[in-house]
């Protein structure tokens, strides 16, 4: 196994995560209610995919077309952009994303993103702290149909970097990255930056915890090296 490619989340691992989620969550399942999806099947506690997948349950059994449903979703992504983009205008990236991405481009490593924000969300960010040169491939969730864990997302990048699973390396502070890199058998690795616990991301597939994106270049050439 060489490392080859590195594969980064957006938000919590290379930008900080200050994304208003309960809020989020909140205007979300209130809109869904609203259309009369049922109370009792929404919890606020969980993301606006998972939410988004019982909307479409329910639609579906009450007779709802594909129509129906697509704007429903257009409606849900619109309000999670607006605070994306509320968030995007107000963050910093996590000390040493910058020169770690500096690095790893000098390792002639290629490099992705995979993130379950908006395309104009993710954009707004890299274009603002202009680290968008370092990326060869960036897949927002416009992209695709199912966001991680849903491997989707990282098999796209992985295509079209041309690399192998195994020789790729993902990087998140999420357990959904974690869980999607097992799945694919590629090297996972938790940057515990809040969103998740060390133990979350352990207990969820990875297989290295850094504590600064300082040591992420440090990690690779001691894979590559073994």
């Amino acid at each position: 196994m060489v490392i080859e490619a590195v594969i980064f989340d957006l938000d919590g691992t290379l930008a900080h995560f200050n994304l208003d989620y309960k809020a989020l969550r909140s205007e979300a399942r209130t809109y869904l209610i609203r259309i009369g999806v049922p109370t009792s099947v929404l919890k606020i506690n969980e993301s606006i995919f998972e939410m988004l997948k019982k909307a479409e349950i329910f639609a579906k059994n009450n007779g709802k077309t594909a129509e129906y449903f697509e704007a429903v979703r257009a409606e849900v992504l619109a309000i999670a952009e607006r605070y994306e983009m509320e968030a995007a205008a107000s963050t910093n990236l996590l000390p040493g994303a910058v020169d770690a991405l500096k690095e790893l481009k000098k390792m002639r490593l290629k490099m992705g993103l995979c993130t379950t924000s908006s395309e104009k969300a993710a954009n707004y960010i890299l274009n603002r702290f202009r680290i968008n040169e370092f990326f060869q491939i960036v897949i927002p969730r416009n992209k695709v149909k199912h966001v991680k864990p849903n491997t989707e997302q990282f098999e796209m990048a992985l295509k079209a970097l041309g690399v192998h699973p195994k020789d790729a390396l993902i990087i998140g502070d999420s357990v959904v990255d974690m869980e999607s890199a097992k799945e694919l058998k590629a090297v996972a690795v938790g940057l515990p930056t809040g969103f998740s616990s060390t133990q979350e991301l352990m207990i969820h597939g990875a297989n290295y915890l850094i504590t600064s994106l300082s040591d992420l270049p440090i990690l690779v050439k001691k894979i590559n090296e073994a």
